[in-house]
């Protein structure tokens, strides 16, 4: 999914044509709110974030009107773009991520918020509790602090040999400050030494992954975040030509050239907010809506960098990969 390709359509052409059409006809439009710290969406995945939508009866440029507000990488951003959310009087906020949260959360406390995708929302300060969440806050938790400790073991399933792992993270991200202790003892209960280095932009990532080859990493753990997301090619790239086999999370890093990924479904994911926007529409409120985890979880290998690394790859493994790369 490229999603620098979609820019403007969806928040402005595209709706306004549809809206006009569905007031001669009396529909009634809801509006809601999308904050994320990321670029525009590509046209694929905004179909496929739609399409659960649709078929809970909401249909955008009929009776759903979506505001997206992007801070194209300048966290500093978010605070403003959910202040203007705020005033359009959106009746849902979705945020993208840990900070988009927070950035929502400071901006109104009567607004219903719907987290998809963030880390852990409790340690974050978000909510009160995953059951109870209190206030206006509820939605979809990655639950990062375990899945990390997943994707540690399988790593070193894969590379038993494996006792330095180099970890991409950025800096402006505050969840890993706090998952960083659970991320450490994680490491630590595997036998695997972390060496993190933070960056902030784009330009700082292969000096990144040249200063963790110097340090004699063995191997590279991507974090989750947009800003890597987006910049896959190159990290990957990066990654091959220092012959560090990458761990990382979602089919299209797969696809860039990542030896292993292990996330949860991106599909569940779409449903889950759907769910949350359909109930809270309808009347619901985030208080009494628990905060959700994934149940589904998909792990791929790369056989194509596997070869090139000249690593073997366990046939337990690839036996129960949902996806393999030839």
């Amino acid at each position: 999914m490229d999603r620098r390709a979609f820019i403007g359509a969806v928040a402005t052409g595209m709706i306004a044509a549809p809206l006009a059409a569905s007031a001669q006809t009396a529909t009634t439009v809801r509006r809601i709110g999308v904050l994320s710290p990321s670029a525009p969406e590509s046209q694929a995945e905004l179909q496929a974030e739609y399409a659960p939508l649709r078929a809970l009866g909401w249909v955008v440029g009929q009776n759903l009107l979506v505001e997206r507000r992007y801070a194209n990488y300048r966290g500093e951003l978010l605070p403003l773009l959910a202040e203007e959310l705020v005033r359009l009087r959106v009746e849902i906020i979705v945020t993208k991520g840990t900070s988009a949260t927070l950035a929502a959360k400071s901006a109104t406390t009567t607004i219903p918020i719907i987290i998809n995708g963030a880390g852990d929302p409790v340690r974050s300060g978000l909510v009160a509790s995953l059951a109870r969440p209190g206030g206006n806050i509820t939605g979809f938790s990655v639950l990062a602090p375990e899945l990390d400790a997943k994707r540690l073991a399988l790593l070193r399933e894969l590379l038993p040999g494996l006792q330095r792992v180099g970890v991409l993270e950025l800096s402006t991200n505050p969840y890993y400050r706090t998952a960083r202790k659970e991320f450490e003892q994680a490491c630590r209960s595997l036998r695997l030494q972390p060496i993190i280095i933070e960056v902030v932009a784009a330009g700082e990532l292969e000096n990144a992954i040249a200063e963790l080859a110097r340090r004699r990493a063995q191997a590279l753990f991507v974090q989750v975040d947009d800003l890597f997301y987006y910049n896959r090619v190159p990290i990957l790239s990066a990654a091959l030509r220092y012959a560090l086999p990458t761990l990382t999370v979602g089919k299209e890093m797969l696809e860039a050239g990542a030896l292993v990924s292990f996330a949860a479904s991106d599909a569940e994911a779409d449903q889950r907010y759907a769910a949350f926007v359909d109930r809270i529409l309808r009347g619901a409120k985030p208080a009494d809506l628990p905060i959700e985890q994934p149940t589904r979880f998909e792990l791929g290998i790369n056989l194509k960098t596997a070869k090139a690394l000249g690593i073997t790859v366990p046939q337990t493994l690839l036996l129960r990969a949902d996806e393999v790369i030839q």
